[in-house]
């Protein structure tokens, strides 16, 4: 039974090793982001004056910054409340989108109209755009950058749930409980939604590796967590002025933000291959 496992391991592994190493990317960060002190020992807050701006190393894998700060050590710690703001913005998004796009769908009528034009409206304003007039309002921290992108995002969720529903709720199974007397409520939660989410979890996938570009770029121009607490947005940032004598600052937080949103992508383009029977 092992080696009948491990044969099968090794044949997903010959046959999609970008699949493999995604899921092994986003596995590390999020154990980073629970338990940072397995990847580095160092404190990401104070730093070594004495150590400062020294290049990768055994010692500082990713160099020091200005202040002899581990960058590894804040790259690590800032998982946290990066990842923490993309996935509550994941939620706001699923959530409020779905929300409207199943009262659109199912009720239609004048709520159908109303929902879709306030879809069309936030569609019409690019997200990032959308998140930075938001973040302005509501003001500096993650938790508000989370809900700015997560409300600008939350568009597409409510137009491809919307049109699940509307294909769904045609289906015989749904008039046979219509016709069984069964109550509205019961239609709604017991037979069109679990039908119609599907589609709309996908897009909650794709939409995370989206999610981390924009939180990044909201951190990235000082709207996520006060310095110095790490955060991936704000170590590029930070880095901007030393990129004739200390690339590093800024290269391998970049660099994990491309490998994270390319580790995403990844995952949810094998969803929607396994949704869709590819």
């Amino acid at each position: 039974m092992a080696d009948l496992a491990l044969r099968q391991n090794g044949r997903l592994l010959v046959r999609r090793p970008g699949l493999v190493l995604s899921v092994l990317v986003l596995a590390a960060v999020l154990l980073a982001a629970f338990a940072p002190a397995l990847f580095t020992s160092y404190d990401p807050i104070a730093g070594v004056p004495a150590e400062r701006l020294q290049g990768p190393s055994a010692a500082h894998l990713f160099g020091t910054d200005e202040t002899g700060r581990d960058v590894f050590a804040r790259v690590v710690h800032g998982a946290s409340l990066s990842l923490r703001a993309t996935v509550l913005a994941v939620l706001v998004a699923l959530i409020a989108g779905a929300a409207l796009g199943l009262l659109a769908g199912f009720r239609g009528g004048w709520a159908d109209a109303l929902v879709m034009r306030v879809v069309d409206v936030l569609q019409a304003v690019p997200a990032i755009l959308l998140s930075l007039a938001l973040v302005t309002g509501l003001g500096f921290g993650t938790t508000n950058v989370a809900i700015a992108v997560g409300v600008a995002n939350l568009a597409a969720f409510a137009r491809l749930m919307r049109a699940e529903v509307l294909r769904v709720r045609t289906g015989v199974f749904v008039e046979a409980a219509r016709a069984g007397g069964v109550r509205w409520t019961g239609v709604l939660t017991r037979h069109v939604l679990p039908h119609a989410l599907g589609p709309v979890l996908v897009l909650a996938t794709i939409t995370f590796g989206t999610a981390v570009l924009e939180v990044s770029a909201l951190s990235f121009l000082g709207f996520g967590a006060t310095p110095p607490t790490p955060e991936w947005g704000a170590l590029v940032a930070g880095g901007r002025n030393f990129l004739a004598t200390a690339w590093w600052m800024t290269t391998f937080p970049g660099l994990t933000v491309a490998a994270v949103v390319l580790a995403a992508n990844r995952l949810s383009r094998a969803f929607d291959g396994e949704r869709s029977g590819r």
